[in-house]
């Protein structure tokens, strides 16, 4: 039996790396963003490079997604000459984009309405170096059979895929996940500031806590950048951890779940981001504590 047509929308930090090791899988894959000079390396590893979104719908059995957050999905699926549009019922969605989920939910009963389709929410954890090595933790919200049929599509991908549920189960699943990593990032902005100002080498506490207790990877990836004051070429943004936390506060609104920590997490990163740090890595958290030269 031949593979599935995939097609793949958003060719980001995340979306780069994933079409590619899909390529090498042996998939046809068929490519399209909005910025068209970022598709131009996938084409070497084999990608077609499609020149609208209805082009590449009628190139594919499976759809899938990496977009910056759940507007971008809604523009993409629903607006004119999108997946919506162009779509059919034997075709499959799968959103690997980190959205709200219950925009998640009302947009997989619209595209069903639409035209068939099936709606797969299946955001990812792991970051571009996950994404790379194809060790990604994916958590799915969908119909059995649909998870089923797309597990082996997952594989160049995912270490781990995991069926959390209905559709939208994914996406709290995935806000769970960003409640510990946003959580984490404030409280270790907070230790390394501490230990600078007690008189410790910032720099050894990665060596000191592996192992123990406070180990997890985001002390790994973030702790020794901090410490260091390394925020070029950020493998990830702070505006990106802060709407995922956003996306938790409203969750939370939704089911009376009290989430303290998170709104104060998502408050200080807010805090950091009207400062002009978004587009910079979380890690540059830790100048909100340091002491200036003079203090």
């Amino acid at each position: 039996m031949p593979l599935p047509r995939l097609g793949f929308i958003g060719i980001g930090l995340m979306g780069y790396p994933m079409s590619h090791r899909l390529c090498d899988a042996g998939f046809d894959v068929t490519v399209w963003n909005r910025s068209a000079d970022r598709t131009t390396a996938l084409q070497g590893a084999g990608a077609t490079v499609a020149g609208s979104i209805a082009e590449l719908m009628a190139r594919v059995d499976v759809v899938m997604l990496c977009l910056a957050n759940t507007e971008v999905v809604d523009e993409l699926v629903f607006g004119a000459g999108g997946v919506a549009d162009n779509g059919r019922a034997d075709q499959r969605l799968i959103d690997f984009s980190s959205s709200d989920p219950a925009a998640t939910r009302e947009f997989a009963a619209l595209l069903k309405s639409a035209n068939g389709m099936a709606w797969i929410d299946a955001p990812v954890s792991g970051g571009v170096v996950g994404a790379e090595t194809g060790s990604l933790a994916i958590m799915c919200g969908g119909e059995p059979d649909d998870i089923a049929a797309i597990r082996p599509l997952l594989d160049p991908l995912a270490a781990r895929v995991t069926h959390m549920g209905p559709v939208g189960s994914g996406q709290v699943t995935k806000i769970c996940n960003q409640m510990v990593v946003g959580c984490q990032a404030a409280v270790l902005a907070e230790m390394v500031a501490l230990a600078e100002s007690s008189g410790v080498d910032a720099n050894r506490l990665t060596e000191a806590l592996t192992g123990g207790f406070a180990d997890s990877k985001p002390f790994q990836i973030l702790t020794p950048r901090m410490a260091a004051s390394d925020y070029d070429s950020p493998p990830w943004h702070l505006r990106t951890l802060l709407k995922d936390l956003d996306m938790a506060v409203a969750q939370s609104q939704r089911c009376s779940s009290a989430t303290p920590m998170s709104s104060l997490a998502a408050q200080l990163l807010r805090a950091h981001a009207n400062r002009g740090h978004g587009e910079h890595d979380p890690a540059i958290l830790v100048e909100a504590y340091r002491k200036s030269p003079t203090d």
